[in-house]
């Protein structure tokens, strides 16, 4: 008898070993499909704003034209292209697009300077890697254009410094 028990304890094991293993494939694969998922869904977006844009090529984004902004060029943005405008006084940041609109507003909240991750976080956004650099390039960009600083050093973010009238200082 003593020996059945023994079988019975050896497969109970193996069968435990063995459901242990699957489980974890199964949290690879959920990874896995979580990554395709996402990658789908982004391509998704993608071609649903080319067919929105190649379907309206005469409407103008909702960024004011160049002729309406203080000290404006009198050029309109391209059609169809989501544009940063440069800062510059009187210019008030509705004009961002919503996703450019969030991250000046989390470097206002944060009250001091940050770095792109501990952005992210704050936004709410995804603080992987690949999803950090993609948010770097967009700071990176809200520098170029005078919505933000990187006065504190390399990849430290925030507002610039501004006088009473709404100009940079220094």
């Amino acid at each position: 008898m003593g020996s059945l028990l023994d079988e019975l304890e050896r497969r109970e094991a193996a069968a435990r070993a063995e459901a242990e293993e699957l489980r974890g494939r199964i949290a690879e694969l959920t990874g896995l499909l979580a990554q395709a998922e996402e990658r789908l869904a982004r391509l998704v977006v993608t071609r649903e704003t080319v067919e929105e844009v190649l379907a309206s090529p005469g409407e103008v984004p909702q960024v004011p034209a160049a002729a309406e902004r203080p000290g404006g060029s009198g050029r309109a943005p391209a059609i169809g292209v989501v544009t940063v405008p440069s800062w510059q006084p009187g210019l008030d940041v509705s004009v961002l697009p919503r996703d450019y609109r969030d991250l000046v507003e989390v470097a206002e909240d944060a009250g001091r300077p940050a770095r792109a991750a501990q952005i992210a976080a704050a936004a709410g956004l995804s603080t992987q890697r690949g999803k950090v650099e993609s948010l770097r390039g967009k700071l990176k960009r809200l520098v170029e254009r005078g919505w933000l600083a990187e006065d504190a050093g390399p990849g430290l973010f925030s507002l610039p410094a501004r006088d009473s009238a709404g100009g940079n200082r220094g």
